[in-house]
């Protein structure tokens, strides 16, 4: 009998970015579908967007589980679990009678799927660390969001020939396919001696321990805030496009911008992040998020913003949150080599949690302009700078790791 291929660097990067793709997918595939959805369950105004916002949510609610198992039986079989629960909860939303009954499977699919996106950080932190890591994470987010970017093409594209329920159905088929190749390819990363027990009061002291460290902390949060603020453009996007700027026929296209700028700051950022350090590159960005920031609010209380104004700003900040994302999960995550798949979880949690609350306080409030989101991008910005400057007793731009070792 053959021996098997190991799993190299480069298959474990792709593989571990189309499993949280997968979850990507199930976000924005369904946005072309909004309007059909809603006519079709006699949905009104911003309430489409709970089909979106309630799997963010949820899925944040849900990391705080699939990390604390793992580091108890390995990452293998609860990634293998979190895959097939995806799959059959695919199934039932395309099979959803009601929007309530569509909200209450896609919660209960955010929640228990929760670990395709909150397993693959410990998996590669069991393999490195620092800005290595960094480098890793940064080109996994390449791969990753190249599914936003195509995802509204592809949903559209089903929607020329089925409905929205068949998205559903094409989100189950691709679970089968990612499920298929983690059982026969994904060999398991947990050594013995890092396994924790299941028992309350260390998975408690854990994730506390991951969250309470200072100078981990301040980046958690901020990244929480400043994807907030993404996740309320992605929860109000169809409708500032379609209705803000009148532009719904080229909704994929200006998404596809959007979400591509992200994929090419996160190649550049895996080309840069090892020679300049996570923390210089991040912190570079995040006050030019604040500056662009700044700009989209002087344009969004204009009379009559234009889509041309609009697209290259929001662009311009999803590429520089391609520097921020990644990088600040490195920090955050490099001293808790041990306990990996708790950190993750705990991070996960309260990153996605609090993400998905204000994206959907954000997307509820759209008014017919872009203004609260304008607001929303400064105003997290800001507030993540001082969490980071907290984090690190006043002091940015640190030395990267390859400096810090000689």
């Amino acid at each position: 009998m053959p021996v098997r291929k190991a799993l190299g660097e480069t298959e474990l990067l792709w593989m571990m970015a189309m499993l949280m793709a997968l979850n990507a997918f199930g976000i924005d595939a369904i946005l072309p579908a909004l309007d059909a959805l809603a006519r079709d369950l006699s949905v009104n105004g911003n309430d489409r967007q709970f089909v979106i916002g309630v799997y963010l949510l949820t899925a944040g609610m849900g990391a705080l589980v699939p990390g604390a198992l793992a580091d108890r039986f390995g990452r293998r079989p609860i990634l293998l679990g979190s895959v097939a629960v995806y799959i059959v909860l695919s199934v039932l939303s395309a099979l959803a009678p009601t929007y309530d009954a569509l909200i209450a499977v896609r919660a209960a699919q955010g929640f228990f799927a929760a670990g395709i996106v909150a397993l693959p950080p410990a998996i590669i932190r069991d393999r490195v660390g620092g800005d290595k890591m960094a480098r890793m994470m940064s080109l996994i987010f390449v791969i990753f969001l190249m599914v936003p970017a195509v995802a509204p093409t592809i949903g559209e594209a089903i929607l020329q020939v089925g409905n929205w329920r068949a998205i559903f159905g094409v989100m189950a088929g691709l679970g089968v396919l990612m499920g298929a190749w983690v059982h026969i390819r994904l060999p398991e990363s947990l050594s013995d001696e890092n396994k924790q027990p299941i028992e309350p009061r260390a998975i408690a002291a854990n994730m506390t321990r991951a969250l309470a460290l200072p100078s981990t902390a301040g980046y958690v949060i901020g990244s929480a805030l400043v994807f907030g603020a993404l996740f309320g453009f992605i929860n109000s996007s169809q409708q500032l496009i379609t209705e803000t700027f009148g532009a719904g026929d080229i909704f994929p296209l200006v998404f596809a911008v959007c979400a591509g700028s992200m994929a090419l700051a996160s190649w550049s950022n895996s080309r840069i992040v090892e020679r300049f350090g996570a923390r210089r590159v991040s912190h570079t960005a995040l006050f030019a998020f604040i500056v662009i920031s700044a700009c989209q609010v002087v344009f969004a209380f204009q009379p009559d913003e234009q889509l041309w104004q609009f697209v290259p700003l929001m662009a311009i900040n999803m590429a520089l949150l391609g520097f921020i994302g990644s990088n600040f999960g490195a920090i955050a995550m490099n001293p808790f080599f041990a306990i990996a798949g708790a950190a993750s979880s705990a991070h996960g949690f309260v990153r996605m949690t609090m993400a998905a609350v204000l994206g959907g306080a954000i997307g509820y409030a759209f008014d017919g302009t872009a203004r609260p989101l304008a607001l929303a991008l400064l105003a997290s910005g800001i507030t993540c700078l001082v969490l980071v400057l907290l984090s690190e007793k006043g002091k940015l731009f640190g030395p990267s790791d390859a400096e810090l070792s000689r």
